[in-house]
């Protein structure tokens, strides 16, 4: 069996119901809402949104955003994907993105400096912003390990409404 360690980022899954989109997004969110204190769910038009409950969530807790969309066979092909609430993927998302950004223009900035045969204090910078983004990276790992027993939570209550196992790449 595949641990949580050795899948990716967003760990997804793929299953099919032979129902139209909108009698599976009724029929979940139906059985979703019978597992009660379990997990949250909120249900759009063409997916389905759960989440581990308020008064359990913490900033590294998972959701679980479900995609339906209409197959070839007159079913509805579910796409799972395993993520961040929005609010901390953005914080992460822009964090790498400035951090990045800091540390190219400072790399391109002491390396001219270099080249000039002035004294590359830029360098400084370009270090400090790798740093930062390893630093990152292992946040991201840590946060994605402290919210593996949330994330086996909502794939199970994934798997007991549908009545299949799903495996998780």
């Amino acid at each position: 069996m595949v641990s949580m360690r050795d899948i990716g980022l967003r760990p997804t899954f793929i299953d099919s119901l032979p129902m139209k989109p909108e009698e599976v997004r009724a029929l979940l969110t139906t059985r979703i809402r019978e597992h009660g204190a379990d997990c949250d769910c909120q249900s759009f038009s063409g997916y389905l949104v759960l989440r581990i409950p308020e008064n359990f969530r913490r900033f590294y807790s998972p959701r679980l955003l479900l995609s339906l969309e209409p197959d070839d066979l007159e079913g509805t092909r579910i796409t799972g994907t395993f993520g961040p609430n929005a609010n901390m993927w953005s914080a992460f998302l822009y964090a790498y993105l400035a951090t990045s950004s800091i540390a190219l223009f400072s790399g391109i900035l002491s390396f001219c400096q270099w080249k000039i045969n002035i004294t590359p204090w830029g360098l400084w910078i370009f270090i400090t912003a790798v740093i930062g983004l390893v630093a990152l990276y292992f946040a991201g790992r840590v946060g994605r390990t402290l919210g593996e027993a949330q994330t086996k939570q909502l794939r199970s209550i994934y798997q007991s409404v549908t009545g299949h196992v799903v495996e998780v790449h």
